[in-house]
């Protein structure tokens, strides 16, 4: 699936390897959907699997406006119960890696590529979330939403790049949606776009380079 023949090869040049979370690292979907129906169901409102999905990437309070056509304050009391909820109900089993993430991430360790995490996902959680998962002193930083500084998946990027003290030239963004896409972009970077979580077919159209698997995302920065 890889889709450009020139982008991979300067890829590989690259130092420095950013990483969206849910969908790219981990298989969080299921978790994400089973806590956000539980939420709109106490609220009256019985959301289908189609509309539970939109929810799967950009940040969640405007994943809620679009997809159920709430409030923007009715979106905001939604994030926070489903925020409360996730945190008491989800373990570590309902967020496995993607698969072949653990060779890919061992793969750079060795390549000697430096790594972050530029999430939609609240950070606290976020930073949680990876270190249960044991990789903690994998990534220099992991940076999420962090209202109100930080709103967005370009702001979690821009913040990761600052903290790094590297330029978008140095750079690559591996996601799973079109948010990572246009945030990798809106900063400079280019993105792999791979096809491990929610996606539909052509959402990578955007993107750099579009991969179907980590293996696929391992292989564009030659470490595979």
């Amino acid at each position: 699936m890889i889709a450009d023949s020139e982008m991979p090869t300067r890829l590989r040049d690259r130092s420095v390897v950013l990483f969206d979370f849910d969908g790219t690292l981990a298989d969080t979907g299921g978790a994400v959907m089973r806590t956000a129906r539980a939420v709109l169901r106490a609220r009256g409102i019985e959301p289908t699997d189609a509309d539970l999905r939109k929810l799967l990437g950009p940040p969640l309070v405007s994943g809620f406006e679009r997809a159920f056509g709430v409030t923007h304050d009715t979106a905001l009391s939604l994030t926070q119960e489903y925020r409360e909820l996730f945190d008491k109900t989800v373990t570590p089993s309902d967020f496995p890696p993607i698969d072949d993430v653990p060779f890919l991430l061992d793969r750079l360790t060795l390549a000697g590529r430096r790594m972050s995490i530029a999430t939609s996902r609240k950070e606290s959680g976020a930073r949680s979330m990876v270190d249960q998962l044991g990789w903690t002193d994998r990534f220099e930083c992991v940076m999420g939403l962090n209202e109100p500084v930080r709103l967005t998946k370009a702001d979690s990027i821009r913040d990761a790049l600052e903290y790094m003290g590297v330029d978008a030239a140095d750079v690559v963004m591996v996601g799973d949606r079109l948010n990572d896409i246009e945030g990798a972009h809106a900063c400079g970077v280019p993105c792999i776009g791979v096809y491990t979580g929610a996606a539909q077919l052509g959402e990578h159209d955007a993107a750099d380079v579009s991969c179907g698997s980590m293996l696929e995302v391992a292989r564009v920065l030659g470490v595979a």
